[in-house]
């Protein structure tokens, strides 16, 4: 008699989890696809199913950043050097629209006077940020999702170290993951060396399980509160190889300069504030804000899963709309959902030029498969797709009519554009723009052009486990 009670109390007790499961991500989950996955898995693995949705299925982090975010956590100096919204100076009906699009979401003014220089790679990027973090005089704010300890590692904590040494300010923010799961992290030897670190959204649980979505993937370096640097890439070992520099991997980061640096130091003062407590004012940004420094007109774009989710999708849609002539989308992880397939479809099917490039092989390889798995969706109504062979490329680019351009560290992915927290900068700017669609082209001369016949031909094997890894599209 015991066992059977026990036996309809754990059935019973499965059955109400279970409900109550699946109304949470029927209320809450905002793809259909997303909530179904979930249901599957929560029916079809019992117990393990509802501990997984508990763990890594529920945003937490957007209550938590409703609760902690102040406004008054950001720098006083910040509306004195805000400017006024320049979209009027945008004479072109479909930019002056996007740009207003974008100021909607955003709910940031398009700012004048920036200089946006790209830096190819580790070896022009890398010597750069060290070099301004040598000039530092007042504060330097470093936000990374990975900060190796050895390699071109310990050539920034020496910097750092040095800065300290001059009397700088510093305060370095590293994703929590990274910084749990890989030995190599600077984290612990920083924080040793007496500098100002911390870990961005440290998990509840010890089994960690949670903290693999909600990433803070930011890239940020902002010296003084005056000069910023962002874009896609990580201080990381494989980005650096003086001994043989054909096998680094490649990315592009930019280094800005101009009022817009201003929306690059609201963001890391929310991030810090959000983890810390602590509000970085003008005590530590400076009286100063940034300076015009060029002609381009450019706004920062903060998104994660909290209150800014969705905003980069957003972007990312508007820009195909308003696009006339071409797109040009470079990136290392292609796993667009539903609208955003429909929106580069539509846009391939007005004439309008769409070349997206990706790599051969990339460092996650479920991730590549899924994105295959979409390929002929794209494909089949005259986008091209280019692969390019060699050294992972994570490069992460978008230009639109060679006028317009969308850089930082979102990928063409769920995680970028649902579970991470990011940053990117819009910019018009034609003299940019063309500029890096002149680097863009010349990756395109060594990338392979994909077509739907090499689809079509691939092994039965081969389409079924993209098939499978495309199943996954919204966590990935």
């Amino acid at each position: 008699m015991d066992a059977v009670w026990f036996e309809w109390t754990a059935f019973i007790l499965f059955g109400v989890v279970g409900l109550i499961v699946s109304g949470h991500a029927l209320l809450y989950k905002r793809e259909a696809r997303s909530a179904l996955l979930w249901l599957l898995v929560v029916w079809f693995l019992p117990v393990l199913g509802a501990v997984l949705y508990l763990l890594i299925g529920i945003n937490r982090l957007q209550r938590r950043a409703q609760r902690l975010r102040d406004a008054t956590a950001l720098p006083p100096a910040a509306e004195q050097i805000a400017g006024e919204d320049q979209t009027e100076l945008l004479a072109d009906d479909d930019l002056g629209g996007l740009a207003r699009l974008v100021q909607q979401v955003t709910g940031q003014p398009l700012l004048a006077g920036n200089h946006i220089t790209p830096l190819v790679n580790g070896v022009q990027a890398y010597p750069t940020m060290l070099d301004a973090i040598a000039q530092a005089r007042h504060s330097i704010a470093l936000a990374t999702y990975i900060f190796d300890r050895d390699g071109i590692g310990d050539q920034f904590v020496q910097a750092l170290l040095a800065a300290q040494q001059r009397g700088v300010s510093i305060r370095i923010l590293i994703d929590d993951v990274y910084v749990r799961l890989v030995r190599g992290s600077a984290f612990r030897f920083l924080k040793a060396a007496g500098l100002n670190v911390v870990s961005f959204n440290p998990p509840v649980l010890p089994a960690r399980l949670h903290a693999a979505n909600l990433r803070n993937h930011r890239k940020l370096l902002i010296v003084d509160g005056q000069i910023g640097f962002t874009g896609g890439m990580n201080i990381h070992r494989p980005y650096w190889r003086p001994e043989n520099p054909a096998t680094a991997f490649r990315d592009l980061h930019f280094h800005v300069r101009g009022p817009v640096v201003r929306h690059m130091v609201e963001t890391f003062t929310d991030d810090w504030y959000f983890t810390t407590g602590e509000r970085l004012d003008t005590r530590f940004w400076g009286e100063e804000g940034p300076q015009p420094a060029g002609p381009a007109l450019a706004r920062g774009i903060e998104a994660g899963p909290d209150e800014t989710l969705d905003r980069l999708r957003w972007v990312f849609l508007g820009a195909l709309n308003v696009a006339r002539q071409s797109v040009r989308i470079w990136t290392p992880y292609f796993v667009p959902d539903q609208s955003l397939l429909a929106a580069l479809s539509a846009a391939a099917l007005r004439g309008v030029e769409v070349d997206i490039l990706t790599p051969v092989e990339n460092n996650h390889p479920l991730v590549q498969w899924a994105g295959r798995a979409h390929y002929w969706q794209v494909l089949e109504h005259g986008a091209r797709i280019w692969e390019r062979p060699g050294p992972f490329d994570h490069s992460k680019l978008m230009v639109v009519d060679s006028h317009w351009v969308c850089i930082g560290s979102a990928n063409w992915d769920a995680r970028s554009l649902r579970l991470n927290f990011e940053f990117n900068l819009e910019v018009y700017d034609t003299a940019l723009a063309q500029h890096l669609e002149a680097l863009f082209q010349a990756a395109r001369r060594e990338a392979t052009l994909v077509t739907a016949a090499q689809l079509r031909e691939r092994p039965l094997p081969i389409r079924l486990r993209d098939g499978a890894a495309r199943l996954f599209s919204p966590m990935l």
